[in-house]
């Protein structure tokens, strides 16, 4: 039986005088909330204001909007369709995905050493300081903007997609593997250096194999993450099935843009059962039957 109990106005006012510096961080908490509360509405409503459309813009807009999803679903002459282009570009944006974010992630884990501030430690501060700013800046930049660069460097095609990839996950990726090799627990390490263990050998069974999950998790996200993406690079002449989704976008052919997305809907899917599966072995685990010693007579 479970008994309820309620308190009087009086008990409530004893408290309050009891615990008076509880109940003042309340009333602080709850004031800072609706100040920022306030200020998040204040923030839309100045939005909309300022740079918010029309009404007569709004109801074209949405005209606009129904008539380009009624055409999504409506395919015409699918027979006459380049089939085997449209497949060759897809192929091309996954090849540039894979090539891109796994060189990212190999570049990155070494690198993630240097920037973890657990591992340069005293005089060698300044070189984590120093890497943690530099995966900041190659970050920091979108893919896409990357992308135009690096088009206007070594010319149009998958090789400027790849390093666009390449330069914007290995900032991304070695600040998170630094922060993963940052979460580590420091025992293992001190154990292995009692046993007399060389700087190398800590790193690699002290600390790599507590962020290893992270690691194999990040690398695996980024990959759908990428595959996602990439379409943008087709735009920007980097290659891939962006440049089929500009093509069609500027002739209105809606039906094969709506093709092009429900396949690359369908591709993500599958690498997101197919990472599921890889943390499921590699992280977690499998279960491993007993060893069970047979008796011989």
């Amino acid at each position: 039986m479970t008994l309820i109990y309620r308190m009087s106005n009086a008990d409530l006012d004893t408290l309050k005088m009891e615990h008076g510096a509880i109940f003042s961080q309340q009333k602080s908490y709850l004031s800072k909330l609706s100040i920022i509360t306030l200020g998040i509405v204040l923030f839309y409503a100045f939005f909309f204001v300022e740079f918010g459309v029309s009404q007569e813009m709004f109801f074209n807009g949405s005209r606009q909007l129904l008539h380009y999803f009624s055409n999504m679903f409506i395919w015409k002459e699918v027979a006459e369709w380049p089939f085997a282009y449209y497949y060759n570009q897809i192929l091309i944006t996954l090849a540039i995905v894979f090539g891109g974010t796994i060189t990212a992630s190999l570049v990155a884990l070494p690198l993630s050493f240097f920037a973890s501030r657990n591992i340069m430690i005293g005089p060698f501060a300044i070189i984590a300081y120093a890497m943690r700013k530099l995966f900041d800046v190659l970050r920091g930049i979108d893919m896409a903007i990357w992308g135009m660069i690096f088009v206007r460097a070594i010319g149009m095609g998958p090789l400027a997609g790849v390093m666009a990839i390449f330069i914007q996950d290995l900032g991304l990726l070695g600040k998170l593997f630094a922060e993963g090799h940052e979460a580590a627990d420091n025992k293992p390490s001190r154990g292995l250096t009692a046993l007399g263990a060389a700087s190398l050998q800590k790193h690699r069974f002290g600390i790599f194999t507590q962020s290893f999950p992270t690691f194999l998790a990040l690398s695996l996200y980024q990959i759908e993450s990428n595959t996602r993406s990439a379409a943008v690079l087709g735009f920007v002449g980097a290659g891939g099935i962006g440049l089929v989704y500009a093509e069609n976008m500027r002739l209105w052919n809606w039906d094969v843009v709506t093709f092009i997305t429900l396949n690359l809907v369908v591709i993500v899917m599958t690498m997101d059962m197919i990472s599921s599966k890889l943390r499921q072995k590699y992280i977690i685990g499998e279960d491993i039957p007993l060893f069970e010693r047979r008796n011989h007579e």
